[in-house]
């Protein structure tokens, strides 16, 4: 394993964190720093961290940038700060800046039942948010979702835009987000379009369908409505907004060292366990989020 260069970091990883696709396997790792590169302050051998190494984090070591490693608080074991950064961090980056979240405002989350799904659920009545709506992919999802923390949880065969919007008393929601994972872009904007509030705010991002997009909707629709459509690229943010991305890593620590989030994962034994995984987080029946324990 080669050394830790100028602004990097070498880690024993502990646990690693699972994303699904696009995303390159390994892309959130928490564990003790083993060696720092040149130009490193605050960190030192034998911090507890978590970083995103950027992909290859599924291995007994990885090297990340020491912009985007975070010191672990004591009140945060490995095993949970593992599944922060394309968990919590990015929930709150979604929600605080791309969603531009105000207390009091109403939440729709597609693919409420996935990793962000739930880190969602925990981060929005906390930041003073109103009633809260996820959509699923299949009935067996509905319960846990509602468990998790929606007010309301409708499995995708059987809501439209009147059900949408009679779960939040006739009214439109603020902020939804969409990660683009159950249709053509253009049918999913449609019935967001027909759910926003005037001002609210859609979120596009993941891609996890996987296909070509098709164009956004008419600007005077948009306009007319007031509404914005924006996207998020967690991976755009870990590029060119590293400061951005380990912010929200710092805040979500913060706040689960401080008790004020409980945020369950579960965890996969090995590395054996680790492609079929990856089969439920590809077709929408992956539950929550999941991490995989390297070396304790």
């Amino acid at each position: 394993m080669r050394r830790p260069g100028a602004g990097e970091v070498g880690i024993d990883v502990a646990y690693a964190g699972l994303a699904g696709w696009p995303y390159r396997p390994g892309l959130e790792v928490a564990g003790i720093v083993r060696a720092v590169g040149a130009d490193v302050v605050g960190l030192a051998v034998g911090d507890r961290v978590v970083a995103v190494p950027g992909g290859g984090g599924l291995a007994e070591v990885a090297i990340a940038r020491a912009g985007l490693t975070v010191p672990v608080p004591a009140e945060v074991s490995l095993r949970t700060a593992a599944a922060v950064p394309m968990g919590l961090a990015t929930a709150m980056l979604l929600l605080t800046e791309a969603g531009r979240f105000a207390p009091g405002d109403s939440v729709l989350v597609h693919c409420a039942s996935g990793g962000i799904g739930r880190a969602l659920a925990q981060l929005v009545p906390l930041l003073g948010g109103g009633r809260l709506i996820g959509t699923v992919a299949c009935p067996e999802q509905v319960d846990a979702a509602r468990e998790s923390g929606y007010d309301v949880a409708i499995a995708r065969d059987d809501f439209d835009a009147d059900t949408i919007r009679a779960a939040n008393d006739g009214r439109g929601l603020d902020v939804i987000l969409e990660p683009l994972g159950t249709g053509a872009l253009a049918l999913d904007l449609d019935l967001d379009l027909n759910v926003a509030a005037p001002g609210a705010r859609i979120v596009l991002f993941g891609d996890a369908s996987g296909g070509a997009l098709d164009p956004l909707p008419p600007a005077g629709r948009l306009i007319g409505a007031n509404i914005s459509v924006t996207g998020f690229s967690h991976r755009g943010l870990v590029a060119g907004a590293p400061q951005r991305v380990a912010a929200a890593i710092r805040r979500t620590l913060d706040l689960l060292a401080a008790g004020r989030l409980d945020f369950p994962v579960t965890e996969l034994a090995s590395l054996a366990d680790v492609p079929d995984a990856h089969d439920p987080l590809a077709d929408g029946r992956g539950a929550g989020k999941y991490v995989v324990l390297i070396d304790e």
